[in-house]
């Protein structure tokens, strides 16, 4: 086919490579991970009456048995595939990550209380790609590359997030102490995603599976020791199993999609999802429960869908971020590997 007509061959062969699976695939998973959180957070809007048992339990409780359905599920597959499971070494930093990606951010959120507004809460977690696209040079893995213009898309995301979600500034100490809080929560978790590329573009990486299996371990025992030591009041069992139905069909394949994407996507691309998630949650809403949509809300969709746009699939630039202090990526990557 070839001899006879190069032309075509050679152009069909280009989009090929252009549009490969490998390229597109990441980005696909990304968005699906997003729409399963976007539907996460509508849960008990869209179907109130099956989860109310797990609405009424305790909040450390219900994380506590929320990841101990998740950890059960993603051992017996990693179990049943024969996953690889790290050296020690690894598997002490794969669980740090873990518990800077789900435990500590939501301790630092749970200690706001109900302080901070929701939306207002929405709208500062559009700051963790930014904070990522700042800290990957030096807390991510070297040589990976962002798209081109990322840290003006970031700040066009985060406009548009202020634009579509209401966000007053602190009128007191309590109100501005608690959004310390939730921004020490988003620095953490934009460091922690940076770290857990870092790890995994190591050599000695866990597997996908293993590497779930152990965060969810380790969550699901942080959230156990919580609920301890405040004491709660275990709902009935019966009660609670359309939740737990909830999590294997939502909740696993949203994790088992996060630490596949870990090896494929840059950190600050990985960190859209708290951009994506809110974006899809509000076209959910619109289409579901048709409120009337302000001139502002419709400009922060437009924005925030230009830069999340923007940063996944323009073309990469020549690093990790645009923003440079001098230090060497490289030199940190093979200390880590030591």
């Amino acid at each position: 086919m070839r001899a006879y007509c190069p032309l075509p061959y050679v152009f069909i062969e280009r989009m090929a490579a252009r549009f490969s699976t490998s390229r597109i695939l990441p980005p696909a998973v990304l968005l699906t991970l997003s729409l399963l959180w976007a539907l996460d957070s509508l849960r008990n809007d869209l179907w109130p009456g099956p989860f109310r048992a797990a609405n009424r339990l305790p909040f450390f409780e219900h994380e506590y048995l929320r990841w101990t359905v998740l950890a059960s599920a993603v051992v017996l597959l990693a179990l049943v595939r024969r996953s690889k499971w790290p050296a020690r070494r690894v598997l002490f930093h794969a669980t740090l990550t873990g518990l800077g990606i789900f435990v500590v951010p939501v301790l630092l959120i749970h200690a706001c209380g109900g302080i901070v507004p929701d939306l207002t809460r929405v709208a500062l977690f559009s700051l963790t790609p930014l904070l990522a696209l700042v800290f990957e040079p030096f807390l991510g893995a070297a040589g990976l590359s962002n798209a081109k213009g990322g840290m003006a898309a970031a700040l066009v995301l985060v406009a548009g997030a202020f634009f579509l979600f209401p966000f007053n500034l602190p009128n007191s100490m309590t109100l501005a102490l608690a959004n310390g809080l939730l921004l020490i929560a988003i620095t953490v978790i934009a460091a922690a995603n940076c770290w857990a590329v870092r790890i995994a573009h190591t050599p000695s990486a866990p597997s996908t599976l293993a590497w779930a299996a152990i965060c969810a371990i380790a969550t699901a025992f942080s959230f156990g020791v919580i609920s301890l030591i405040s004491q709660p009041s275990v709902a009935p069992t019966i009660q609670l199993w359309p939740a737990a139905l909830w999590v294997l069909l939502i909740d696993l394949p949203a994790l088992l999609a996060f630490f596949w994407l870990l090896p494929r996507l840059t950190a600050a691309r990985m960190t859209l999802r708290f951009a994506l998630a809110p974006l899809f949650a509000a076209l959910l809403s619109v289409i579901f429960f048709a409120p009337s949509v302000s001139l502002s809300a419709a400009a922060g969709l437009a924005l925030m869908a230009t830069g999340t746009g923007w940063m996944l699939f323009a073309p990469d630039g020549g690093g990790a971020s645009s923003i440079s202090l001098g230090l060497d990526a490289n030199d940190s990557n093979r200390k880590f590997k030591q």
